[in-house]
């Protein structure tokens, strides 16, 4: 960002965005009144077409903006003067990321007056994938409260929704293939709550949502372990036959599918297939993490059957850690979450043309206590301050990895101690905001004195949009 000394830009009764007349631009540009709007309080017009006056905030598709030797995806170039605001992208998501920009610049003075400074702004993100994993298993979120998270999100210029949908808890997601799923294993949660599912309009839904702001929904269902919901509503995926009970607690790796039993093939066949072709995006998330009762060669059965059913669907497979010890193919992305394992399968998965996305719990698992004093949350990866979540590097974490290897950074929320968004909430803020600068910003060109400064400019938006925050005694709020 470069300030060029000239008067801010102060809006006012005619304040109004101005945009071209192609679709995107024109999707863009309601997206932009409604989110400015918001901001300031104000009703903000639509213009299509020429409007050269002053006091507009005017969107465009340039193929020239942003950085010359970034991506054109996500690059944009930002100018705000006193006469208005210019903001052009390559591609639509591209302005949507320059107008979170703008939305940054805003601020009030003691008197309640907007304004922004003068400034040019050339901006494209450091990594391709910046994501966060929402837990909707453990206990679940409705449709709006998911919108919530994915608006805060789009604020944050974060790009993927990563939703854990099944888990021993519970199973989130109503797929044709297999009803007695929804039917049988959603209404229970962590601690007895009341549970909860998506319909396929619901999924739908969120999933429109979540597009019109450039944010890829990646579902997850979890196996060949966290599958307990799952047993309970399909006994015929068990060996004996018989439905175990549910369950509501917290322990891990207590349940499995097993290769033998004659209804595992076509269930991973129908339901990845189904979760496939409800998701337009181009990833399904195979799970594969902590299946603490299975031999090493019947579990690379299972990851090697699961990344041939999701192929086969035209998707490319993401999984937690473990799956590197499978023979992982080309493209497969393996999220990297507990940085006490052995970095070695790592590289040689990576060596083999899988993709790293990080993910290292003692840094971005959200659902960390902040210190010894928080109530909500849990410890097995130490407590996680803001600054935890932001003093660390990517492309360094994993001990000779090479950093082109590095497809992305995504936090996670776990919830087994979140029953409410307001819970929800209170974890993600401010940690969210240091994990998607760290996502977004080259390493070289970010430092944490500048940083919490400007994550204290996010409150006053948190507070009116009513977000419940984290007050960090590391930042001057």
């Amino acid at each position: 960002m470069r300030r060029t000394g000239g008067l801010p830009f102060v809006p006012d009764g005619d304040l109004r965005v101005v945009v071209g007349d192609t679709p995107d631009e024109i999707s863009a540009g309601v997206l932009t009144a409604e989110v400015v709007g918001a901001l300031l309080d104000v009703p903000l017009g639509l213009v299509t077409g020429p409007d050269v006056g002053p006091g507009a905030v005017r969107l465009g598709l340039h193929d020239d903006a942003g950085p010359a030797d970034a991506d054109p995806a996500e690059r944009y170039t930002l100018t705000v003067t006193a006469d208005g605001v210019d903001l052009r992208a390559p591609r639509p998501a591209g302005l949507l990321r320059g107008v979170a920009t703008l939305c940054q610049l805003f601020g009030r003075d003691g008197d309640g007056r907007v304004s922004a400074p003068a400034v040019v702004v050339q901006d494209a993100p450091r990594y391709a994938w910046r994501g966060l994993s929402l837990d909707v298993a453990r206990h679940f979120f409705t449709v709006e409260e998911v919108a919530a998270v994915l608006g805060v999100m789009a604020q944050l210029k974060l790009n993927v929704l990563h939703l854990h949908l099944t888990d021993d808890q519970g199973w989130r997601l109503d797929v044709p293939s297999r009803p007695p799923l929804a039917l049988r294993s959603s209404s229970t949660a962590v601690g007895g709550g009341a549970g909860g599912c998506y319909s396929a309009d619901d999924y739908a839904r969120i999933v429109a949502f979540a597009a019109a702001r450039h944010i890829t929904v990646v579902p997850e269902i979890d196996l060949p372990g966290h599958v307990n919901a799952a047993l309970h509503a399909l006994p015929e995926l068990t060996p004996d036959g018989v439905a175990p009970p549910t369950y509501t607690g917290i322990e891990v790796g207590f349940s499995r599918l097993h290769r033998d039993v004659p209804a595992t093939r076509a269930f991973l066949q129908d339901v990845l297939g189904d979760v496939a072709a409800m998701t337009p995006g181009p990833y399904v998330h195979i799970g594969g993490d902590e299946v603490l009762t299975m031999a090493a060669e019947e579990y690379r059965w299972f990851v090697r059957t699961a990344r041939d059913v999701v192929r086969a669907a035209g998707k490319t497979p993401v999984g937690w850690q473990e799956i590197a010890h499978a023979d992982v193919d080309p493209g497969t992305v393996v999220q990297y979450w507990d940085p006490r394992a052995d970095p070695e399968p790592f590289v040689a998965a990576a060596a083999a043309g899988a993709r790293l996305l990080m993910s290292p719990g003692s840094r971005v698992y959200l659902d960390m206590k902040y210190d010894a004093d928080s109530e909500l949350g849990l410890a097995w990866a130490g407590y996680v301050e803001l600054r935890d979540s932001y003093d660390w590097d990517p492309d360094r974490t994993v001990p000779g990895l090479p950093a082109d290897a590095v497809v992305g950074v995504e936090a996670a929320v776990w919830t087994e101690t979140l029953p409410t968004a307001e819970d929800l909430f209170v974890m993600l803020l401010p940690r969210l905001a240091a994990v998607a600068e760290v996502a977004w910003s080259a390493q070289d060109r970010r430092g944490w004195e500048g940083f919490r400064v400007r994550v204290a400019g996010l409150a006053p938006g948190w507070d009116r949009a009513g977000y419940p925050f984290y007050p960090s005694p590391q930042v001057d709020w």
